[in-house]
């Protein structure tokens, strides 16, 4: 069996099956056992389809009798479950709507009758006044669909209209096809924000205080005081001086239950009534119920002992003795200065307001501002606690700790810039969640109706949170105008020259950007995405590549990596880059293209490919190697990108600083321990991931800061398993070149790739890559 057939295998889904089950039987919270739960329903539907033929796993449209516009609800790796996200029950005011519909109004299900009510006078003139006032939502692509048909007949596009009711048709009786009824709040302008202020006030309301300190306070505040009182009251029937240790823990002074003042069986039941009534709220530790423990020992005295000793053994005594001493040796005695100053220093050290109690108070504030909406500033998230916000935890002047103003930061509506520059966004992952916010606001620019540029915005938005299918086969994911309702709003498109030049403009800051902020990462698939979307608008055809798994790896390439390869030839031709990885000269030749599954691939790209990684693939680690060389080839857009948006002599600018932080970043990397092999195999994958574009930026410096920034490298990784890449490096630049096995000619030096079939030599102990 293929890789990528194993990778889509019932067995695949099974096993997932099994760790969501297992996942739910151990979780220790409520919240982890639904989150668990859920995930075995998501499983369960999966292994379910592909059993009963309803779900062809790696297709575009896995869920039969589907169309692929349909928004589908997937499951971790890409295995859609067959469920509609649209296919939702009706709300509360969908459903008083539908009760108060005239008989005549037709449909075999609830859904049906009301997406048809919305097709005639009454519904289309409520979506009208709805997108024209902003009072719509749209929370998955579908809800668009209705909408765009009033927009459509009341602009006068009654066969466009027509042709999209036909493509909904099938679906009317299961889908929900209008928007929610309600404005929701948007960044403007070139702002965008990461969640929204209620996801952001979830996770501050989901702080907690860590286990260990919860203990600690509940150790300090409820048990030390009865802990205190049980032990006056032994030390009150001593006879002399209270029990201390000596140096060699000898116990010296006097003896316990010799004298018993007259109001000390009273104080005892009182004390036992206090000690049952805190066990019936708060659940005794080992501490309090451990036999050998001084405070059980005590207890256990106390309860024997109703009006004088005569139950307890003399070695009961003794213990009793030993007990005192021990706690007046180490906190002093009871109702003493140093005994208290011991209680207070502890408690003040547990008792200072805790992370969760301030979050609920950060969360209070940010409640104030509209749910789905974002900040204006942090101010409200770093201003320190006011005198309304006092608790008896909480002191007013408390300072908001900088973690929980983080939280909060992540639904502040900024420039994207400033929010890295905030820390807010710290990778290129986050990056693409958020520029849908500013790309949709660009190709709606290109509508010239501001309600249908609204619901063009919306759905643009809401597109970009559907999840990816597993795709084998060289197919693709479902792109944005394929949705019938996006291409029926085409009728109100009038590009202009403005639009692409700010495209064009907001393409190189987000390229710039994505490398400047994240110079040791590769462009992760989303925000490639969004680049090939905000190109489109700008008028610009760039050959952009994607990231591949290699466990679904088809075995080829499509042309455009060619095209991108050719791109990476000329830009760094006679670079360190070139030099290092032995890149082709000449792409002159005309292209060989073989069609499979009816899309032309490029076949002397993939035989290079080939050639260079030693292996023609089919296990994980061979697909690895080839798609390696793809990368290295097209040097995974950054090539396309700095020659298409004459970035050059930004790049340059910068390239010295960019080098060096993505080789300490790599530095850091590799001195992190790894847990187990496969942790290791994705270090290594990575520390060459980023090594390639170190090569890159290097080769927009000089050869003094190249010469340098390697020797610096050399010396920082002396004696570990990344030396040989330092040593390879240094003799790039003296001249020499790699042989056919990855060495140099003199020295130990050798070229650093993250794949390798068996032993890899950059694994500490030569670990297998597969």
């Amino acid at each position: 069996m293929s890789d990528q057939n194993r990778t889509a295998s019932p067995g695949y889904a099974t096993g997932q099956l099994a760790k969501a089950l297992a996942a739910a039987s151990s979780a220790s919270t409520g919240a982890d056992r639904e989150r668990a739960l859920r995930k075995v329903r998501h499983w369960e539907d999966v292994v379910r389809g592909m059993a009963g033929g309803t779900l062809s796993v790696g297709s575009r449209t896995p869920v039969a009798d589907t169309p692929a516009w349909v928004t589908l609800e997937v499951a971790h790796g890409g295995f859609a479950t067959g469920r509609y996200l649209a296919e939702v029950p009706l709300s509360e005011a969908e459903a008083a709507r539908v009760a108060a519909l005239p008989d005549e109004v037709p449909g075999s299900t609830d859904r049906e009758r009301l997406n048809l009510w919305y097709l005639g006078d009454a519904g289309q003139a409520e979506l009208l006044d709805a997108v024209r006032t902003g009072r719509f939502r749209v929370e998955v692509p579908e809800d668009a669909a209705l909408a765009v048909v009033a927009l459509l007949l009341d602009r006068g596009f009654p066969e466009q209209a027509l042709d999209l009711v036909a493509e909904l048709r099938p679906l009317l009786h299961r889908l929900r096809l209008t928007p929610r009824f309600d404005p929701v709040a948007r960044p403007s302008g070139s702002a965008v924000r990461v969640v929204a202020v209620r996801d952001a006030a979830a996770s501050l309301r989901a702080v907690r205080v860590p286990a260990q300190i919860a203990k600690m306070r509940e150790a300090l505040t409820v048990w030390d005081p009865l802990y205190d009182r049980l032990v006056a009251l032994w030390c009150r029937t001593v006879d002399g001086e209270t029990p201390r240790l000596d140096d060699d823990g000898a116990v010296h002074g006097g003896w316990p239950c010799r004298t018993w003042p007259a109001d000390w069986a009273e104080a005892r039941a009182q004390w036992l009534t206090d000690f049952a009534d805190t066990c019936r709220t708060v659940a005794p530790s080992g501490r309090q119920t451990n036999p050998k423990n001084n405070f059980a020992r005590l207890r256990r005295a106390l309860e024997s002992c109703p009006h004088g000793s005569e139950a307890l053994t003399a070695r009961e005594v003794g213990w009793i003795r030993r007990a005192i001493a021990n706690t007046v040796s180490r906190r002093g005695a009871p109702q003493t200065a140093h005994r208290g100053a011991w209680h207070a220093t502890h408690v003040t050290a547990v008792t200072a307001p805790t992370n969760a109690a301030l979050a609920e108070v950060l969360a209070g504030r940010l409640d104030r501002f509209p749910a789905d909406g974002g900040l204006p500033s942090l101010d409200v998230a770093t201003a320190a606690v006011s005198e309304v916000e006092t608790t008896d935890e909480i002191p007013c002047g408390t300072a908001m700790p900088d973690r929980l103003v983080h939280k909060a930061a992540r639904a502040l509506e900024a420039p994207v810039d400033e929010l890295v520059d905030l820390g807010v966004i710290t990778s290129g992952e986050t990056l693409a969640v958020v520029l849908p916010q500013l790309t949709s606001r660009l190709l709606g620019a290109a509508i010239d109706d501001p309600a249908a540029a609204g619901v063009y915005e919306q759905t643009y938005t809401a597109f970009r949170r559907r999840r990816g299918l597993l795709l084998l086969t060289l197919e693709h994911q479902v792109r944005f105008t394929e949705l019938p309702w996006v291409q029926a709003l085409a009728s109100f498109s009038s590009p202009q020259a403005d639009n692409a030049t700010a495209a064009l403009r907001s393409l190189r800051q987000i390229t710039l950007l994505a490398l400047t902020a994240f110079p040791h990462a590769v462009l992760p698939n989303p925000l490639v995405t969004e680049i090939r979307a905000l190109a489109k608008q700008a008028e610009r055809e760039l050959p952009l590549v994607e990231e591949v798994a290699a466990d679904i790896f088809a075995g080829t390439f499509t042309t455009k990596w060619r095209d991108a390869a050719a791109v990476a030839s000329r830009l760094l031709a006679g670079t360190l880059y070139a030099n290092y990885y032995d890149l082709p000269a000449d792409w002159s030749a005309p292209p060989r293209t073989l069609l499979r599954w009816g899309k032309q691939t490029a076949a002397d790209f993939t035989e290079l490919c080939r050639q260079r990684a030693g292996t023609t693939g089919g296990s994980v680690a061979a697909n690895g190697m080839v798609l390696e060389q793809s990368q290295i080839l097209t040097t995974h857009n950054l090539a396309v990108l700095v020659d298409a948006l004459d970035l050059t002599d930004e790049v340059r600018e910068r390239a010295p600083e960019l080098a060096r932080r993505t080789l300490g970043w790599i530095v850091r990397r590799q001195a992190q321990r790894a847990d187990h092999l496969h942790a290791a195999l994705i270090q290594v994958k990575n520390t060459a991931y980023a090594w390639r574009q170190a090569l890159f930026l290097l080769s927009f410096c000089e050869p003094a800061v190249q010469v340098s920034h390697a020797r610096w490298l050399r010396d920082e990784v002396r004696g570990t398993r990344l030396e040989p890449a330092a040593e390879g490096l240094l003799r790039v630049l003296d001249g020499e070149r790699f042989t056919p096995a990855g060495t140099v000619e003199r020295g130990g030096g050798r070229r650093l790739l993250g794949w390798a079939r068996g032993a890899h030599p950059f694994l500490a102990g030569g670990g297998a890559a597969c």
